[in-house]
């Protein structure tokens, strides 16, 4: 049985899909305060983790630590790098079929999933010189 979202989500969920890019809890909760929709910060994380296991809200843990929030709408993969914080997007999908065979596999619904790989940018890598 579907449990239905608060206000709170609903609010939540409508500034997510308004802002088009991934966001921080603490960004959400300082956009909701200035457009007049005070939610306490404890009430955004609590919204955003019911937002989550309900499938509509994935997050992203970065290289810092700090998590990005953002409506689910395609897998999301990256190369990130682990000293300026780079993160670049990679189009193809190179786990899609593990998905599935999984999913059926292991009767499992998944709603997304992420591939990360942590390393350093071309930038980064010429301005250490070579290993």
């Amino acid at each position: 049985m579907k449990v239905p979202r608060t206000r709170s989500q609903e609010r939540i969920l409508n500034l997510l899909n308004a802002l088009h890019q991934p966001v921080s809890a603490q960004t959400l909760y300082t956009e909701l305060r200035n457009r007049q929709q005070n939610l306490g910060l404890a009430t955004v994380y609590r919204a955003l983790e019911a937002l989550k296991r309900e499938g509509v809200v994935q997050v992203r843990t970065l290289a810092n630590n700090e998590s990005l929030y953002s409506c689910v709408q395609q897998d999301q993969h990256h190369l990130t790098c682990v000293n300026c914080g780079t993160s670049i997007p990679i189009d193809e999908c190179p786990v899609e079929e593990l998905e599935n065979r999984l999913a059926h596999s292991h009767q499992f619904k998944v709603y997304y999933h992420t591939l990360e790989f942590f390393g350093l940018c071309g930038s980064c890598q010429s301005a250490t010189g070579p290993d």
